[in-house]
């Protein structure tokens, strides 16, 4: 169906094995059929279609056994509050959205700039981004999927670019909805202001100063960025553990190498080439699904492949794609105005 509407835009289907797979056969095909679903969601107007949602909702809705009927879905603030909002099981996380966009008073033009995000926020204080919320995921069935991992479903700035916030500064709803997540962003530790810096942010907290607490973090190091789990790379060798940290362009890691000392590193977007994600499969104990996120990176004019091994390698792919539409528009935008 896709291929009637799109042509040649949509990848061709890895080909089919007649005879009976070998385990590796298999594990090949496995690998063909992920990159694939990966390759077709590259573009807006595959995912944007009603052949394409309608495939992706049923199979959603089949999968977990839930019927489209009505319910309600609580949708948290980065001050830990939530909006209910009434929908059908159905709906789409562009749909979920929109009602939440409408609920805080956010105009419809500026919905763009945020997202809805599945996170766990634990009892020792420290916040997990597990992943965004794709366009045409079922977020009520998603969550019902997800039990076990204790998510919650939230709302949060989708951009990578800090500078853009002060497209978002004129409007009461998105201006406190940045103020909110910069103050989570502080108060996780985030964000790594420096003591004279902290003490002027309380000022500004305490007398309530929204724009200006935002005009100052945005100075500081770490702002915007999406921090992920510590993680396993192969970077600088095999084994290492690092945590890692996204935005305005670059991929910083701190790595912790088998001797135990340090290093950050950071990887520029723009020597980054192309990137794909791995289910590796389950680990020793059964528990946690493994994934592989592999970069092709120009470390001094020679090309190589960076491995990380993280659950949050889809977050990690969204933030790179990213990252990347926003040098592009800029780019565009700058050689317009020349």
């Amino acid at each position: 169906q896709l291929r009637q509407l799109f042509g040649s835009a949509v990848p061709a289907f890895p080909p089919k094995f007649y005879l009976s797979m070998t385990k590796s056969m298999a594990d090949e095909r496995r690998s063909q059929l992920e990159q694939y679903l990966q390759n077709v969601t590259l573009d807006s107007n595959i995912t944007n279609s009603d052949v394409f949602i309608g495939f992706f909702r049923k199979l959603q809705q089949d999968t977990f056994k839930i019927q489209t009927q009505r319910a309600f879905l609580d949708v948290y603030l980065a001050d830990g509050s939530n909006i209910r909002l009434d929908i059908q099981t159905s709906d789409t996380a562009e749909r979920v959205l929109e009602v939440a966009s409408c609920k805080v008073g956010l105009p419809r033009e500026l919905i763009k700039y945020f997202s809805l995000f599945f996170f766990q926020d634990d009892d020792d204080g420290a916040l997990s981004v597990v992943k965004k919320v794709a366009d045409f995921e079922l977020p009520y069935v998603s969550l019902q999927s997800m039990k076990e991992l204790h998510c919650k479903l939230g709302i949060r700035k989708w951009y990578m670019d800090p500078s853009l916030d002060t497209l978002l500064m004129d409007c009461t709803a998105s201006l406190n909805l940045l103020y909110m997540q910069a103050v989570q962003e502080v108060k996780k530790n985030w964000v790594k202001p420096t003591e004279e810096q902290m003490q002027e942010l309380e000022f500004l907290q305490k007398n309530a100063n929204k724009a200006k607490f935002l005009e100052l973090i945005r100075k500081m190091q770490f702002y915007g960025y999406v921090r992920l789990d510590p993680c396993i790379c192969d970077y600088p060798e095999g084994g290492c553990s690092a945590d890692i940290c996204l935005g305005n362009n670059e991929i910083i890691c701190c790595i912790t190498l088998p001797t135990k000392q340090t290093k950050e590193v950071s990887f520029k977007i723009n020597r980054l080439r192309s990137w794909q994600v791995t289910f590796l499969g389950a680990t020793k104990d059964g528990e946690d699904d493994t994934l592989e996120l592999r970069f092709e990176y120009n470390d001094s004019g020679k090309w190589q492949w960076i491995i990380l091994y993280t659950k949050q390698a889809f977050l990690l792919s969204s933030c790179l794609k990213k990252m990347i539409s926003e040098q592009m528009m800029k780019a565009a935008k700058e050689g317009q105005e020349m």
